[in-house]
């Protein structure tokens, strides 16, 4: 089993990439979906999430509202400035909550894929991999570019807000991350997501060309 990570920042494409892997034959894991489960009501996670960052976070019927929690480790998405040191240390102690979790949960689904499909090309896609120091965890490695102007306006599309709280936003998640150009340089494989689909997608094949040569000769 080929273990890949697929990673870049918010709103690069990611998702389009891994769905796109899949439809070749790739086994697909996101760590969001992860990280969603464990923040249900009842889950330990989701109980120590609450108890640093406070109700306040909450829905009313109890579930984790997410603008709300990442508005307290964030900080308000009123500037372009980035976040502050005390929203960096707020930040490093929601990863350290969450990060752990959803690591095991990626292993364990990774051995289970591996049992199931020894030959499997299986993708753990993940926006923080090499700030939450896993990439070593990884045989191969895929990074998702796109410009600066494209982030924002598709993650406006995404969120359904305007382009103006979309780029603050942006600016304020992206400032909890790795710049591409650092993640670039760790990369086994860069996809650029900044053209159009039917590029993407022959970026994708040529990639997956590459992932599934050695195992095929398996």
């Amino acid at each position: 089993m080929l273990k890949v990570g697929l990673t870049g920042g918010i709103a690069a494409g990611k998702s389009v990439v891994g769905e796109m892997l899949v439809a070749l034959g790739a086994h697909l894991v996101q760590a969001d979906r992860i990280a969603h489960s464990l923040m249900q009501p009842g889950e330990a996670v989701y109980n120590e999430v609450v108890r640093h960052f406070g109700r306040e976070i909450l829905n009313r019927d109890g579930s984790v509202n997410r603008a709300k929690l990442a508005e307290a480790a964030f900080g308000p998405a009123t500037s372009e400035e980035g976040v502050s040191r005390i929203q960096q240390s707020r930040i490093e102690e929601l990863n350290r909550i969450v990060h752990p979790v959803v690591i095991r949960n990626q292993e364990a689904w990774l051995e289970e894929t591996g049992r199931q499909d020894p030959h499997a090309v299986a993708v753990v896609e993940a926006a923080l991999i090499l700030e939450a120091g896993a990439g070593d965890r990884f045989d191969r490695l895929i990074v998702v570019t796109c410009g600066a102007e494209q982030r924002v306006s598709r993650f406006a599309a995404r969120q359904k807000i305007d382009l103006e709280a979309a780029r603050k936003e942006v600016v304020r998640r992206m400032a909890a991350q790795l710049p591409d150009e650092e993640k670039i340089k760790v990369a086994d494989y860069v996809i650029d997501n900044s053209g159009t689909l039917a590029q993407t997608r022959e970026q994708v094949r040529q990639v997956w060309g590459k992932l599934s040569a050695p195992l095929s000769a398996i």
